[in-house]
């Protein structure tokens, strides 16, 4: 039959037919139904909302006679909660035939343990350095890595004619600001803000230009140390190197003060250490230069000190025994798991 519009109704027989083959189609195929993938499928051509065709009789209900719509509708829905109840059900069966292939837990295993980490070797080296100091009293500061000309040499009596002080050793930035080449700057810094007497020990990283090979690296971490105070003396500084020394190698290492020299302190030395191993060079030290205390206001006259400095890298080497400290930057796992805990 036509309307005035000349468009054909769809008959409400032909859309009740349909729906109970689509209910007579789906039971036939959910009975093949294996997987998970499978009934998404049959889903979506069914009740799915672009393709499915239970889908499509609801998308058709305008075409169909007023009298015919009531029927239609009430028959397309109750497929259509009889098919999903159906695919509920499915599902349902499909994930506990899943749960069932997997093995039962068996508690009686032993667990899987995580590799623990563990810290580098130069900071497990630089962590017992510090410690025998700040058991000694002294006191942990730190200072920038870029750093000023003044403080970096000026400060520290290192005249301009230098070769410390050239671009073939130092990393400039630009004419007055550099990557500091030692961790003495510290010092001068503490002591321009703080009166003596004072104790500290200064760790950080210092920079160089410097061909890596087995005992230098460009970059690497220093400890330094600076005591001020009334009638102190090279006995005071042969006397705490010693007790450090032996705080960290042994109660049997020997140690030795041979004469060096650099421009912040006088009279200056090297220090050696034997940990029965032979004698192997530790740190630079000296009392503080008279020059340095008055370019930062201390009298020379009423205080004395002692300044020391040591490479970590080569400290954590030989408290390891480690033959080449480029093995302390190379990041190999093989090697740092053995640092482990």
């Amino acid at each position: 039959m036509d309307d005035e519009t000349g468009q054909a109704h769809v008959d409400g027989g032909d859309s009740l037919a349909k729906i109970e083959g689509l209910r007579t189609d789906f039971a036939d195929e959910a009975g093949e139904v294996r997987n998970l993938a499978e009934l998404e499928e049959l889903r979506s051509r069914y009740v799915g909302r672009k393709r499915g065709q239970l889908t499509a009789i609801f998308d058709s209900m305008g075409t169909l006679p007023p009298e015919a719509r009531g029927p239609v509708g009430r028959a397309a829905n109750h497929a259509r909660q009889e098919i999903t109840r159906q695919l509920g059900e499915i599902k349902a069966s499909l994930n506990k035939d899943i749960r069932n292939e997997v093995p039962p837990l068996d508690v009686t295993l032993p667990g899987r343990s995580k590799k623990a980490g563990s810290l580098h070797p130069i900071t497990l080296a630089l962590q017992e350095i510090v410690g025998v100091f700040t058991r000694m009293g002294y006191t942990v500061v730190g200072g920038p890595e870029v750093e000023h000309d003044y403080y970096n040499f000026e400060a520290l009596n290192i005249p301009r004619d230098h070769p410390a002080r050239d671009s073939q050793d130092t990393l400039y930035l630009d004419n007055n600001w550099l990557l500091r080449t030692h961790t003495s700057p510290v010092q001068i810094r503490t002591m321009e803000g703080q009166e003596p007497p004072l104790a500290i020990i200064v760790p950080g990283r210092v920079y160089r230009r410097d061909t890596p090979d087995a005992t230098h690296t460009p970059s690497f971490v220093q400890c330094e140390g600076l005591l001020v105070d009334r009638d102190i003396t090279m006995a005071d500084l042969r006397g705490t190197l010693d007790h450090f020394v032996k705080a960290l190698f042994g109660p049997q290492t020997q140690t030795r003060l041979r004469p060096g020299y650099f421009p912040f302190t006088e009279p200056s030395a090297e220090m050696d250490a034997n940990a029965g191993n032979g004698w192997i060079e530790m740190l630079g030290c000296g009392m503080v230069h008279p020059a340095v205390f008055e370019k930062i206001g201390y009298d020379p006259d009423e205080w004395q000190g002692f300044a020391f400095g040591m490479g970590v890298d080569r400290i954590a080497a030989m408290r390891y025994g480690i033959s080449d400290i480029r093995t302390l930057y190379e990041n190999d796992a093989r090697f740092l798991r053995q640092f482990a805990g």
